[in-house]
């Protein structure tokens, strides 16, 4: 019996060699260093890609119709961004070359998920999707003039019984259309109560979806956002701590580490960098007259770069457009960075070619400055943080998720493959389109999205979307 075991097994393995041996794959990444988070993975091997699908991983050599070398080089799963809010192609096009194959809009959303959808179809350069936003929808059912954010009473009003009610009809109704998640902004939305946040943090909850908030008030208000949560049953995912937390990240970071041991489902994220950027004219400054002159001091300009005084502070938000806000340490952010509760998020976006450079360098600078440059984390630590714990937070809803993040057989071949020697971010507060170094090859679905360093035409990315009801 033991004989004949051995027998198949040796069959079966003679099998499988053979199937590899003679199989024409339609792109082979040969003899790089793969790291797959989920099985641990860290080894020189080959991969052959059919139909979109990882099809091979193994020490041996492959056919295919494109191979590329990848000897020295580090082979990943595509980097997963759950808080990109540029969607089009031109913020695609910065990202996509740092690493990215799936980015998705979880914080502000869309009042309307269909129409989200239906505008990109016909393939996107990486693979997208969307929340359903609690701050859109309640500047729509408010009605609110702002394009993105809210600009008066979307922000600052308190919603009558009637509105809650078309809030909610909107937010269920968005889940049903297959949203990826909710997504709040407390921060932007002050007339908002928490009794309000917590009965949409409800709805989310009795459909299993999770809740993506940027949050208020620091510390004290990542308490009562975790509480209203738990009460309302809710999975949470807190954006940007690095932001969120003010001066206070130890803290922030350990108030969700106690949620965590106590069973709640919260997660956060952080970018890697010290400034922040938002919408000057937007609720976070109502208070800016209030000011001393050094605040006004910390805001840049994207539009002109110039760094703002109280005079130009009033005029540019009057006028309306983007400010960096460089209000954080370096200690602060690395702490973020480096915490193994953290996945890796941009918050990016581009405005008319202009904005924050971790639109363009969050992963490069991950990689090159806080794991080869500082040692904060191991690359297998950063590449996590990148890849399948995004993955893991989304894929109770999006069952896509499951094959994404991963380097297995099955898996989406949305692969990235960078130097760990040479990648770094290159884009700066002046110029955020610059692109970053070491990141010769990005796969989608299969196909060759970056080729050496170059973006080419081919546009494979799909929509990431939840079952529609």
């Amino acid at each position: 019996m033991i004989l004949k075991t051995t027998a198949l097994a040796l069959t079966s393995l003679l099998l499988s060699s053979c199937t590899i041996g003679s199989t024409q794959y339609d792109l082979v990444i040969e003899g790089g260093r793969v790291i797959d988070p989920e099985s641990g993975l860290d080894a020189v091997r080959t991969i052959g890609v059919i139909g979109g699908e990882i099809a091979a991983i193994t020490e041996t050599s492959l056919e295919g119709d494109r191979v590329i070398q990848a000897t020295g080089l580090v082979v990943v799963p595509g980097f997963i961004d759950l808080h990109e809010h540029g969607q089009e192609e031109d913020s695609y096009r910065m990202m996509v070359r740092d690493g990215v194959t799936t980015a998705l809009e979880l914080e502000v959303g869309t009042a309307d998920v269909e129409g989200w959808y239906a505008e990109r179809e016909g393939g996107q350069l990486v693979n997208h999707g969307v929340s359903i936003g609690h701050i859109r929808v309640r500047m729509d059912v408010l009605g609110d003039p702002g394009d993105f954010l809210p600009a008066g009473i979307g922000g600052s009003a308190t919603a009558t019984e009637q509105q809650l009610d078309e809030i909610e009809r909107d937010i269920r109704e968005g889940i049903m259309q297959g949203a990826v998640a909710v997504g709040f902004g407390s921060a932007y939305t002050p007339g908002a109560t928490m009794g309000e946040v917590e009965r949409m943090f409800g709805v989310a909850g009795e459909n299993g979806v999770s809740a993506h908030i940027h949050m208020r008030n620091g510390l004290a208000g990542l308490d009562s956002t975790i509480s209203a949560a738990s009460r309302a049953g809710a999975p949470l995912h807190i954006v940007h701590a690095n932001s969120s937390a003010g001066g206070q990240i130890d803290e922030f970071l350990s108030a969700i580490e106690d949620a965590q041991a106590s069973g709640q489902d919260v997660t956060t994220e952080a970018y890697p960098y010290s400034a922040g950027m938002t919408r000057i004219e937007s609720a976070l400054f109502d208070d800016w007259e209030n000011w001393d002159e050094q605040q006004f001091g910390i805001h840049q300009l994207v539009s002109t770069g110039e760094r703002l005084t109280r005079e130009t502070f009033a005029q540019a938000r009057a006028a309306g457009g983007t400010v960096i806000i460089h209000s954080r340490t370096e200690e602060m952010t690395r702490t973020a960075v480096a915490s193994p509760i953290t996945m890796i998020a941009s918050d990016g976006f581009i405005e008319d070619g202009r904005g924050h450079p971790r639109t363009s360098g969050s992963y490069s600078k991950v990689l090159g400055q806080y794991t080869r440059e500082e040692g904060v984390m191991t690359l297998p630590e950063a590449i996590n943080k990148m890849t399948l714990m995004p993955a893991q937070r989304l894929e109770g809803r999006i069952p896509d998720m499951l094959d994404k993040g991963r380097i297995r057989i099955g898996a989406d071949a949305d692969i990235t493959i960078f130097s760990a020697e040479t990648v770094i971010d290159r884009a700066t507060y002046m110029d955020a389109s610059i692109p970053p170094e070491g990141i010769p090859y990005v796969v989608v679905g299969g196909e060759l999205v970056v080729d050496g360093g170059e973006i080419t035409t081919a546009r494979p990315g799909g929509p990431v979307r939840a079952p529609i009801r």
